[in-house]
C-alpha cells in the first residue's frame, strides 16, 4: 500500500476516525493500532505478517531475558552479553537469509568455478520483504539498549508489537528506537491539540516531492542509466543530477509523509532529514542525510568496533595495539562501518563500492582537517572556501551515487565513461525546465528553516474551511503535475 494512493487514503481515514474514538481505551487503541499495522504490511505480501508477528515475538522475549540477567545496578553481565550477541545474530541471520542469500551463493560459485569447479547453484527466488532492515534494526536498538543498561524495564508485548509493527514507519523509516517511541503510548494527546498544519505541511511537501519532483527527475535518471551509451556526456550529466535530485525527492518524500501521518494520529517521530545537499563536508551530510540510519550506525556499529579510541577489531588479534587510541584505528573503523552501511543497502558490489567512496572520503577529510589546522590560512575569503567545499561535497556525493543506481558494477562504469571524452549535441533530456528544477531543489536547501516555519502558522490561523479549500486545491495541482500510476518509494527495496 503506497502513501499517495487511494487505497491508503481510505486505509487512512478509518485509522485516523478508529485512533481518536479509542484513544481514551489504551488497551483497545492498541489493539485497533497494531491490527492496522499488519493489514497494511500484509498488503504488499500477506505471509510475510508471519516474518513480522515473529520478530516481535522472538525480540520481545530476548528483552526479558536480558534485562532479567543484567545485575543489581542494571550492569552488564556474562549471561546478558551472551543473551544480547545471540538476540542480534538471530535478527541478522533472518536479515541475512533473505537479503543475502542469493548474492552469497553467486559470488561463492562465481569464486570457485573461477578456480575449476564447475558448480551451477538454482535461484532461491526469495522474494525481499518490504521494510526488513528497517523493522530488524529497530530491533536490534531495543535488545542492544536494554543489555546496555540504557532503557527502562521491557516494553509489554502488546506495546512492543504496536513500536515495531507501526505502519507509518514500517516499511521505509525513519528508524524510531523504543526510548522515542514507547512514552507516546501511555499519553492520551488531545485531538484539539493536535499539530494539524504541521502535518499537512509535511504531508504536502512529500507529496510534492514524491509525486511531482521524483517522477519528474526519474524520466532523466532511467534512460541515461539504463542505456548510457546512446546519451551525450551532457545528458548522462545531468542525468546522475536528476538522480541525485530523484532520490532526495523521493526518500526525504516519504519521511516527510510518514511524519505528518504520525502527527495526526498524535505520534511524533524524530527528524530524518535535514537539508543534506548543502552540507560543506561528506561529514557534515550524514548528519543530515538519513539521520536515523547515521545514528544507528553511531551507536550500534561505528562505537562497538571502538569509534575514536580504539579498534577492537585489532584487539581480537593484538590486545596491546587494540586498545591504544591510534588515529589509523579510527579510519578502519570509519571504513568499516560506511562499507557495512553499503552493504545494508543491498546485496550487489555496487552498494559496497558506494560505501567505500563515503568511508574513503570521511577519511580523507579527518588527514586533511588534522594536518590544515596545523597550518596558518591561504588568505582565501572564507565564502569562496564555503562555496567550494559545497560544490565537491555535491559531486562527490552524486559520484558515489552512481554505483547507487546502477544495476552492476559495469552498468556504472559505463555510465561515468560515457562523461569522457565531452560530447554535446541537440538533446531532448537536456531542457530549461530540467536544469530550472535542479537549480531550485538545490537552492531550497538553503531556505532558512524560519520560513517555512512561517508559512506553516499562517497557514494554521486561516479559517478551517480556508484551509479544506487550500489542502483540496494543494491535492489536485499535485494530482495534475504527476505522472499516471505512482512508483514505489526507491526506499522500498531495501
Amino acid at each position: 500500500m503506497l502513501f499517495p494512493t487511494v487505497d491508503f487514503a481510505i486505509f487512512f481515514v478509518v485509522v485516523f476516525t478508529g485512533n481518536w474514538l479509542l484513544r481514551p481505551f489504551p488497551k483497545w487503541w492498541r489493539l485497533f493500532i497494531l491490527a492496522a499495522s499488519l493489514i497494511f504490511y500484509g498488503w504488499f505480501r500477506w505471509y510475510y505478517v508471519f516474518l513480522l508477528l515473529g520478530s516481535i515475538g522472538v525480540n520481545w522475549f530476548f528483552g526479558r531475558q536480558i534485562y532479567a540477567s543484567l545485575g543489581p545496578e542494571g550492569q552488564r553481565t556474562t549471561t546478558s552479553t551472551r543473551l544480547v550477541r545471540l538476540a542480534v545474530l538471530i535478527n541478522l541471520g533472518a536479515l541475512g537469509f533473505f537479503k543475502y542469500a542469493e548474492f552469497v551463493l553467486s559470488t561463492g560459485s562465481s569464486w570457485l568455478n573461477r578456480l575449476g569447479f564447475d558448480l551451477d547453484p538454482p535461484l532461491l527466488g526469495i522474494v525481499l520483504p518490504v521494510g526488513i532492515s528497517f523493522f530488524t534494526f529497530q530491533a536490534i536498538s531495543y535488545v542492544v539498549d536494554i543489555g546496555r543498561g540504557e532503557w527502562r524495564k521491557p516494553m509489554p508485548l502488546l506495546d512492543f508489537a504496536v513500536y515495531l509493527s507501526f505502519f507509518a514507519h514500517l516499511v521505509a523509516g525513519p528508524i524510531v528506537r523504543a526510548s522515542e517511541f514507547a512514552w507516546q503510548l501511555d499519553t492520551r494527546p488531545d485531538p484539539r491539540a493536535v499539530e494539524s498544519s504541521e502535518a499537512f505541511m509535511l504531508i504536502f511537501r512529500g507529496l510534492f516531492k514524491k509525486v511531482v519532483i521524483s517522477s519528474y527527475m526519474a524520466t532523466i535518471a532511467d534512460p541515461v542509466f539504463q542505456f548510457p551509451q546512446g546519451h551525450s556526456s551532457l545528458e548522462v550529466l545531468f542525468g546522475i543530477y536528476a538522480y541525485a535530485i530523484q532520490i532526495y525527492a523521493d526518500f526525504s518524500g516519504y519521511t516527510d509523509i510518514a511524519i505528518g501521518v504520525a502527527l495526526l494520529l498524535g505520534i511524533r517521530f524524530p527528524q530524518n532529514f535535514d537539508a543534506p545537499y548543502r552540507s560543506r563536508s561528506v561529514q557534515e551530510f550524514w548528519r543530515r542525510w538519513h539521520m536515523t540510519l547515521s545514528r544507528w550506525l553511531r551507536d550500534y556499529l561505528y562505537i562497538p568496533l571502538g569509534g575514536n579510541r580504539s579498534s577492537r577489531l585489532v584487539a581480537m588479534f593484538d590486545p596491546a595495539r587494540g586498545n591504544q587510541p591510534r588515529r589509523w584505528f579510527v579510519y578502519l573503523n570509519l571504513m568499516l562501518t560506511m562499507l557495512l552501511g553499503g552493504l545494508w543497502h543491498g546485496a550487489n558490489w555496487t552498494f559496497v563500492i558506494w560505501g567505500a567512496i563515503h568511508g574513503g572520503v570521511l577519511i580523507g577529510e579527518r588527514v586533511v582537517k588534522a594536518r590544515w589546522a596545523e597550518r596558518e590560512p591561504l588568505g582565501v575569503p572564507p565564502r569562496v572556501v564555503a562555496v567550494l567545499q559545497w560544490l565537491l561535497t555535491f559531486h562527490v556525493v552524486a559520484l558515489a551515487w552512481v554505483f547507487f543506481r546502477a544495476t552492476s558494477l559495469d552498468g556504472a562504469l559505463a555510465v561515468l565513461g560515457q562523461l569522457v571524452p565531452v560530447t554535446g549535441g541537440a538533446s531532448t533530456l537536456v531542457t530549461p525546465l530540467l536544469a530550472a528544477t535542479i537549480v531550485a531543489m538545490l537552492a531550497s536547501q538553503f531556505v532558512p528553516p524560519s520560513i517555512p516555519e512561517q508559512v506553516q502558522r499562517g497557514f494554521g490561523r486561516l479559517a478551517p474551511a480556508l484551509q479544506i479549500g487550500l489542502v483540496a486545491a494543494a491535492l489536485v495541482g499535485i494530482n495534475a503535475l504527476g505522472p499516471e500510476g505512482i512508483a514505489p518509494f526507491i526506499y522500498f527495496q531495501f
